[in-house]
């Protein structure tokens, strides 16, 4: 236009682009830094290489964290890529109360975290609702204490993080899903098809661009969990849900070594772009 100058989109985008400078690149980039030094905050950062690379191969309580980091990535896949996507198909449909029930469905994404881990703790508890239910019912002798239990402690707070974020991946397979043309799915009718091969034929190929959307958070989300770690577990007992996230938070902020906790923080970053990519690789060429 007359009279605009060319810097002036770049002056509206200035106040973004300085919080994105201040709270991500200067902070990403101190950790590099730091990734490469001891650092305990107390002394002054002093440079030592490689070292706490060398450090973390050696280290098994990483390879403890980081297994069960994928073994949270692995129990939230059905919970968090499959699931959704069926409950999805249910909520697109017209029936009675279905708004109703897609609000209450989402209600649980836009509860803390910290509210949610709470009151699963009393769910999990040797006399909480969930063993009450199954002594109850005959399933169970005795009581489990699921969170000091080191095989059920970790599937318990996959179930936690599954249920608090099921109802966003909802969201996002049922935009999705209203962009299909709805003629696909009667002329499949006419043509005979069940409800299973409506699904596997039509839906699953035309939603591949949102499940990889989908399996890429569902794996960002799973290698940074934390919060209901923090709070139900601590990474215990015997780090049986000690996990990448909380791990690197506790050598930062618990045993003070920054600049380790940098290190393990830089290659949790550079394996989740990998598998971000990968999965755009796999899923480019099926979209």
């Amino acid at each position: 236009m007359p009279g605009q100058r060319w810097y002036t989109p770049y002056l509206f985008a200035l106040p973004a682009l300085a919080l994105f400078g201040v709270f991500f690149v200067w902070p990403a980039l101190t950790a590099i830094q730091l990734s490469f030094m001891e650092y305990d905050v107390v002394s002054p950062p002093e440079f030592v290489g490689l070292d706490n690379f060398v450090k973390m191969v050696g280290d098994s309580t990483f390879w403890t964290a980081t297994l069960n980091s994928v073994l949270f990535l692995i129990g939230l896949f059905p919970l968090l890529v499959v699931a959704p996507l069926l409950l999805a198909v249910l909520v697109n449909q017209k029936l009675p109360g279905i708004r109703t029930f897609r609000m209450l469905y989402y209600l649980p994404v836009v509860t803390s975290m910290v509210a949610v881990a709470v009151a699963w703790e009393y769910v999990f508890h040797q006399q909480g609702v969930l063993n009450w239910i199954l002594t109850g019912a005959g399933l169970l002798d005795q009581p489990i204490q699921y969170l000091l239990d080191p095989f059920w402690a970790l599937p318990a707070l996959i179930l936690v993080e599954g249920w608090k974020s099921m109802g966003f991946y909802m969201m996002i397979y049922l935009a999705g899903l209203q962009t299909i043309d709805s003629s696909l799915y009667e002329a499949a009718r006419v043509d005979g098809a069940s409800a299973w091969q409506r699904l596997w034929r039509i839906t699953v190929p035309l939603m591949i661009p949102y499940i990889a959307v989908a399996i890429t958070m569902e794996m960002l989300d799973a290698m940074q969990a934390f919060t209901s770690v923090y709070v139900m577990t601590r990474g215990g007992p015997q780090d049986a849900t000690l996990t990448l996230g909380y791990y690197i938070w506790s050598a930062g902020f618990e045993h003070y070594a920054m600049g380790y906790a940098s290190a393990v923080g830089l290659v949790l970053w550079v394996v989740m772009i990998a598998m971000a990519m990968l999965n755009y690789r796999i899923t480019k060429g099926r979209s």
